[in-house]
């Protein structure tokens, strides 16, 4: 089962609940856990989850290089790139490496195959593990702009890891995504099989929690809510959880020793015994959301 941990802003608390549920999964569930870290443009989870990584690659983004004694300036490759990631300046035809999505549209519509296949670095992506379980994250490259290609890059790590590795043939995923609504947030949940918002009962927090529930409910998969920092604003995001049909799975109160927890980059679960049975209790209620997945 892969449970993506989402908000609709960033600091309502999605990383730490993300490396709570990792560090308690094993336990509740009996199977292996993966704590994917796809926040790639500002990862954290290793400073609650303190993995060993064992492993390292430079992760790549295919870009079009042009043979300018092949080319005929015909243009082709200029009309069909709505990012103006390849042009003609002149009679030079130029590549801009750090516009181009890799669609292979250039390559594609070239009509005497002078656009080949290339490659620019975007970022890197490590594995290791924490305990008994596996971590694994992306890290974009400083001043990339394009972040979804590193992210699918990762789940296509994961899934990898999931089909060739006899030990995690059952194991799970918890699958922390970046913060908001846009072209990274989608990446990062557009293969979970349930999605878990964490927001606070604050204007700000009820604002963004609503775009973040329009922008995706369209992908059609379970979803309820972990309410952080509960009672610090009032009622208006317990309203709109009633309108939208969404469950709270769980409620975390503003409680100081979970910031001094927070600080010394401890989990939750550290707290305390109330936590930490908030914690089990919480990821027993996001297995039955996703529906155990592909256990069910």
């Amino acid at each position: 089962m892969l449970v993506a941990i989402a908000s609709g802003k960033g600091g309502t608390g999605k990383t730490t609940v993300s490396a709570s549920l990792a560090s308690v999964w094993s336990e509740v569930w009996n199977r292996p856990v993966a704590a994917v870290d796809l926040d790639v443009e500002e990862p954290n989870l290793h400073l609650f989850l303190r993995p060993c990584i064992t492993r390292a690659r430079t992760a790549n983004l295919e870009i079009p290089e042009i043979d300018t004694a092949v080319c005929t300036r015909c243009g082709a490759c200029r009309e069909l790139c709505q990012f103006g990631a390849v042009t003609i300046l002149g009679d030079t035809p130029m590549v801009f490496a750090d516009m181009c999505h890799a669609c292979g549209g250039c390559r594609a519509v070239c009509p005497v195959g002078a656009v080949s296949a290339g490659q620019r670095e975007i970022g890197r992506v490590e594995e290791g593990t924490f305990g008994d379980n596996v971590f694994l994250r992306g890290l974009l490259r400083v001043g990339e702009a394009m972040s979804p290609p590193l992210i699918r890059d990762v789940m296509t790590r994961l899934a990898a890891m999931l089909a060739e590795q006899p030990e995690l043939a059952r194991a799970d995923a918890i699958l922390d995504a970046p913060p908001g609504t846009s072209c990274p947030a989608g990446a990062a949940v557009a293969q979970a099989d349930c999605i878990v918002l964490v927001t606070e009962p604050t204007p700000f927090g009820v604002h963004d929690f609503r775009l973040a529930v329009e922008a995706f409910t369209t992908l059609g998969k379970p979803m309820a809510v972990v309410v952080n920092r509960a009672g610090t604003g009032d009622d208006t995001l317990y309203a709109a959880c009633r309108d939208l049909g969404l469950s709270i799975l769980a409620e975390f109160p503003d409680d100081r020793a979970v910031a001094e927890t927070y600080a010394r980059g401890g989990l939750l679960a550290d707290v305390g015994p109330q936590w930490r049975q908030a914690c089990l209790d919480l990821a027993k209620a996001v297995g039955k959301l996703g529906g155990e997945g592909r256990h069910a």
